[in-house]
């Protein structure tokens, strides 16, 4: 039985009215206990959350989301109504605000698109389709270009292998050998055929062709990325390639970042990429919001402590430290309880 159902009802009847009762003046302020929400909303699971809003949307006649949206603003509404979607409901409403308007925000994209499993994606665009009465691959086709479009749109399919159980040593070479003839042997590069392979073989079998390109060509793969193909998804091999070999990024154009989208797909060390990310959200003046609240929201029940892990590792100090350096307030609160506490 799920948990808030577990719960003395005295328990049920305390959270739901705490919550009624902090969303009941809508904009004051000092009406509103924002301690309250944020300790039932941040400690409580993706699922219990739900159960929670059902909970609260019986006893009131309201959706606890609207009803939070009225009393909330700013960066921690941004948080709180973000925690209570379902994770395919966030990742897709990331994905719409991505494309809406002028211009498309590429890095959204990519870290959501490239570091989601095939079952992510799948249900990712069940919702989306739900939600926005459209496919998202039709939206990715109107506000994306080129090779980039191609290569987002196949990523989007979910259709990458995920059985690592067989090492296929024939495919292997025979994958290493068509990225070389598609590339450095020819005049002009075969985009098709790498998009072909970098989006479908597995991770473990991309680390491998990527060792036996080297005995086909007189380049590793990153430089006859840098030779061969140009644009846009240069900048996708090329940080899919320094993801396999651990070498550090190369930051330049807004597509060098959006074509980290290889990058995160083919590496293991997937929590590597959310501490950069998140390091990056916050260095330097200012705080990249966004980014960082994407990143805490959905990715709190699924692999925290191993991207706490690998930023501490990285940059020395903890995620948490840099979150209490970097905000204030109700919102640092949120976010901290989020990161689960100092390491």
């Amino acid at each position: 039985m799920k948990f808030i159902l577990k719960l003395p009802e005295i328990l049920v009847n305390s959270k739901e009215k705490c919550l009624s009762s902090s969303t009941a003046s809508p904009r004051l302020s000092r009406c509103v206990d924002e301690v309250t929400i944020i300790n039932i909303l941040t400690n409580r699971s993706n699922e219990q959350r739900q159960d929670i809003a059902f909970a609260y949307q019986r006893r009131t006649k309201k959706e606890l989301s609207a009803a939070l949206k009225s009393a909330l603003s700013g960066h921690l509404e941004a948080v709180i109504l973000g925690l209570l979607k379902t994770p395919s409901q966030y990742d897709a409403s990331e994905l719409k605000a991505a494309m809406k308007g002028l211009g498309t925000d590429e890095d959204t994209l990519i870290e959501i698109i490239c570091s989601r499993t095939n079952q992510e994606l799948n249900e990712i665009n069940r919702v989306y389709r739900e939600m926005y009465k459209t496919e998202l691959e039709k939206d990715i086709i109107s506000d994306t270009s080129g090779d980039f479009r191609k290569l987002m749109v196949a990523l989007a399919k979910g259709k990458r292998c995920e059985d690592t159980s067989v090492i296929d040593y024939e495919l292997i070479d025979q994958d290493a050998r068509e990225l070389y003839d598609a590339g450095v042997k020819r005049k002009g590069t075969d985009v098709p055929k790498w998009i072909n392979i970098m989006t479908e073989r597995s991770v473990p079998h991309l680390q491998k062709v990527f060792e036996r390109y080297k005995s086909y060509s007189p380049y590793d793969m990153l430089e006859s990325i840098k030779k061969e193909v140009k644009g846009d998804l240069e900048n996708a091999f090329i940080n899919l390639e320094e993801k396999e070999t651990g070498r550090a990024g190369i930051i330049g154009s807004v597509y060098f970042r959006t074509l980290q989208v290889l990058r995160v797909q083919c590496i293991q060390n997937k929590q590597l990429y959310f501490a950069d990310r998140l390091y990056d959200s916050m260095k330097g003046k200012g705080t990249r919001d966004k980014v960082l609240i994407r990143i805490m929201v959905s990715r709190c029940e699924v692999d925290m402590l191993k991207i706490k892990s690998e930023f501490k590792r990285k940059y020395g100090k903890s995620l948490y430290y840099f979150i209490q350096q970097d905000t204030k307030g109700d919102y640092q609160r949120a976010l901290l309880n989020l990161c689960g506490g100092e390491d």
